[in-house]
């Protein structure tokens, strides 16, 4: 068995963290590149979403680097991302690759007795013993936890650094190093210094820098190829950026889901708007919106792919919200036929729009 899995922000580095520690051979596949999203545009239906054309150029390119198994997680729900893995099961088929796909999904879903079968087809690879494979386990949240953490100091902090890309700088710095690790406790070693050194870093305490919350679809506002690196852009501008939505949110919020504990604050704020689960990340989009007004931030984006039903919802709902709380927020729609300099171009007006305003409020004072 040789797996890999489909890129998704940070997630390349907590699995390498877990394969690593479970001794079990893997392919991470190259970042994704306009090459991945060519292969998947050609073999996906017109109609899919970004996400999924990008998973299927992932697979197709990790296939090349002698991957036979491919691992993703499910869903159920009214969000169509619940039928990705029969849909792309089907279309590697169709394209003559004899792959295994182990799908993790919610217990609730599928039973747990199916979740342990499905999870002992990967833990039984490996030679470990059960003290060792929990211990990698362990380390492997421990060290998407840590990067989570780095890179939202590093977006809020960029706002404030004294020396423009310093931020910027150091969290790449830092994934580029983590990714040469040989074991998890070496990458978490490297990336608590890190956690350090951006802690670190020479801030102006004095500046008030316009602050922007990055809402909308995980996936996109998640993986920096489909937002064109959106979080980067605002750090390039001086802006300090909270995005929610993370690889550790999302396995915290599947934890304390079938408890119904999960993200209270975020549904709690989202209730007067939308107050019923419509799939996807919508109840999130919205109680995100109304949290970063409450807070005090300048404005917030949300990113979404074409096509996104429940973000289609919450696109509709946002403006209500903007003119209920007096917060502008901008929607950005991602496919494969965008284009980065239009987009780039809506950014820059957004933060102009901000910063007039705020200069406005000034004046009024």
């Amino acid at each position: 068995m040789k797996v890999t899995f489909p890129h998704m922000g940070n997630v390349y580095l907590a699995a390498k963290a877990l394969f690593d520690g479970l001794g079990i051979d893997y392919v991470i596949p190259p970042k994704n590149n306009k090459e991945a999203l060519d292969i998947g545009t050609l073999h996906s239906p017109e109609e899919m979403c970004l996400p999924f054309k990008l998973m299927i150029g992932n697979y197709v390119q990790a296939i090349q680097k002698g991957a036979d198994t491919i691992i993703i997680v499910g869903s159920c729900g009214p969000c169509r991302f619940g039928e990705y893995c029969e849909l792309q099961m089907n279309i590697m088929k169709s394209m003559g690759y004899d792959l295994n796909f182990i799908v993790i999904d919610y217990p609730k879903d599928i039973g747990i007795k199916e979740l342990y079968r499905r999870i002992n087809q990967i833990s039984s690879q490996s030679s470990k013993s059960t003290i060792e494979k929990m211990r990698a386990l362990n380390a492997s949240l421990r060290v998407i936890r840590l990067i989570d953490e780095i890179e939202e100091a590093a977006h809020m902090f960029a706002g404030y650094e004294r020396n423009r890309g310093d931020c910027k700088h150091t969290l790449n710095k830092c994934k580029e190093e983590a990714l040469k690790c040989k074991t998890p406790n070496e990458m978490i070693n490297l990336l608590i210094s890190y956690k350090e050194k951006i802690s670190h870093i020479p801030v102006d305490i004095n500046k008030n820098p316009l602050k922007i919350a990055v809402i909308g679809e995980i996936y996109t506002v998640i993986e920096p190829y489909t937002n064109f690196s959106i979080e980067e852009k605002l750090m390039d501008y001086g802006v300090s950026s909270l995005r929610g939505l993370t690889p550790s949110w999302w396995v915290k919020n599947a934890l304390m889901s079938p408890l119904k504990i999960n993200s209270l604050t975020i549904k709690r704020n989202a209730k007067k708007y939308l107050p019923l689960s419509i799939g996807g990340h919508a109840i999130e989009c919205v109680g995100e919106a109304v949290t970063a007004a409450n807070e005090g931030y300048d404005g917030a984006i949300q990113v979404f792919p074409m096509g996104c039903m429940p973000e289609i919802v919450s696109k509709s709902i946002l403006p209500t919200i903007s003119k209920d709380l007096n917060f502008p927020i901008m929607s950005l729609v991602v496919d494969d036929m965008d284009g980065e300099a239009g987009y780039i171009t809506r950014i820059e007006a957004f933060i102009d729009l901000l910063e007039r305003r705020r200069e406005s409020v000034l004046l009024r004072c």
